[in-house]
């Protein structure tokens, strides 16, 4: 069986003579029956983006005077708390905290973890509020460039297999896994995972995807640590790191469900093509791929299946607004709705504006705009229960393929040109 070493591959990169492809690139060339043989290529970028419980971060935040007080108690940014410790930095001013990406601000429940790491990345300013162990509270401000220590890691990261949702009941029921209570009766679908371009789809066995392997954490050159809580030989996931000071605001966020605000972030691997076993593996498509669909009161309540390709192929990746059909609700779903606030009023005239930028691509827009004025196919699944198909559409997608693909072109570019070393 023909093989290549990493070395061999970095010296073929640095010569600039590797063969490197997307995922999406890959993926393309064998639905077209040109897929590439062992030799045309070296390295796949592989990549995905979605809601990720696990995220925290670590911060050290040296922003009050030595001797001011003894210990922090409580820390607040921006609202948000975080575990103020281990080290206790007694009289120094400074303070070691923790912030999970599902925590909530005290001040604003629509707010949470998510968009605060998504706000210190992008270089706001963060207002920091400490309550001493002796009960005094101090208050400042500090952006990511005075914060000498910010450091994330996400403990399950990249999840192989997902899970889909509906409600079969006849009552809403409120969930981290839809942007909004999920309305009875089989009327909408939620769904995350990027399928075919997932780096553990295309490694499942974890042949070059190993602890210590460089990865990029939304934007950041990182590391998996190793596999992550929950993690098994079926349903694997990774425990990632990487530092803040070099994240990109795009790549990373705060998404709002009906339980609260998460945290979404995109990660993108390279997979280096080491035998031929790598690249079939790599030939998965979303055809393959199946996605297990549940009931939404439990995870454990298993209904049916679809595949991704039933989920993402041919489907839009983004919504259009049609001001011109924009009927002016005052109560706007699509505003109260949207996950990453990306619909908002921009003026005392009740005119709208969808900020493509912070837009998640999740399709609440579509499904819930009572002037029909985004324009957006994200599909329907057909869910056969006993004797009865339903077709239920696409309402909220969890994950971002976009923000995916533009990770992993991100990653191809930068071994193109020696900025990322396997």
């Amino acid at each position: 069986m023909k093989s290549k070493t990493i070395d061999e591959i970095n010296e073929k990169i640095a010569n600039g003579k590797a063969n490197i492809f997307t995922a999406q690139e890959l993926k393309e060339l064998i639905r077209q029956d040109n897929a590439l043989k062992f030799d045309e290529v070296d390295v796949v970028t592989c990549g995905t983006c979605g809601i990720m419980s696990g995220t925290a971060a670590i911060f050290h935040l040296d922003v009050f005077e030595p001797g001011l007080f003894k210990k922090a108690k409580n820390v607040y940014l921006n609202g948000v708390s975080g575990f103020a410790g281990p080290c206790p930095n007694e009289w120094l001013g400074s303070i070691d905290t923790i912030v999970y990406g599902t925590s909530h601000s005290i001040e604003d429940d629509s707010y949470g973890g998510g968009f605060l790491f998504k706000d210190i990345v992008e270089g706001k300013d963060i207002a920091i509020e400490v309550e001493s162990t002796e009960g005094e509270h101090y208050s400042s401000s500090i952006t990511i460039e005075n914060i000498p220590t910010a450091q994330m890691i996400g403990t399950r990261m990249a999840f192989k297999n997902y899970t889909s949702f509906v409600n079969p009941s006849k009552e809403s029921v409120s969930s981290i896994f839809n942007a909004v209570a999920m309305e009875g009766s089989f009327k909408s679908f939620s769904f995350s995972g990027c399928g075919e371009i997932n780096p553990l789809q295309n490694d499942p066995k974890q042949n070059t995807v190993i602890p210590g392997s460089k990865i990029l954490l939304n934007g950041s050159t990182g590391v998996i640590v190793g596999n992550g809580t929950r993690s098994s030989d079926i349903k694997p996931n990774f425990m990632l790191a990487a530092d803040m000071h070099e994240m990109e605001g795009e790549f990373l966020g705060g998404f709002k469900t009906s339980e609260g605000p998460e945290v979404f972030d995109s990660v993108a691997i390279p997979i280096p093509v080491l035998n031929e076993d790598i690249l079939n593996q790599l030939m998965i498509l979303n055809s393959d791929i199946i996605l297990p669909i549940a009931d939404i009161r439990g995870r454990h309540l298993p209904l049916s299946e679809t595949t991704y390709e039933k989920v993402w192929n041919n489907f839009d990746e983004r919504p259009i607004f049609h001001e011109d059909k924009c009927i002016k609700c005052t109560d706007c779903l699509v505003e109260e709705r949207c996950p990453t606030f990306a619909f908002t009023v921009v003026d005392n005239q009740n005119k709208k504006k969808l900020d493509i930028e912070k837009c998640f691509g999740c399709g609440m827009c579509g499904y819930s705009c009572v002037g029909r004025a985004f324009e957006m196919n994200t599909g329907k699944v057909a869910i056969a229960i006993d004797d009865s198909v339903h077709e239920v559409p696409i309402a909220c997608r969890q994950s971002d393929i976009k923000r995916a693909k533009s990770l992993t072109d991100k990653l191809k570019n930068m071994i193109e040109s020696n900025g990322f070393q396997l």
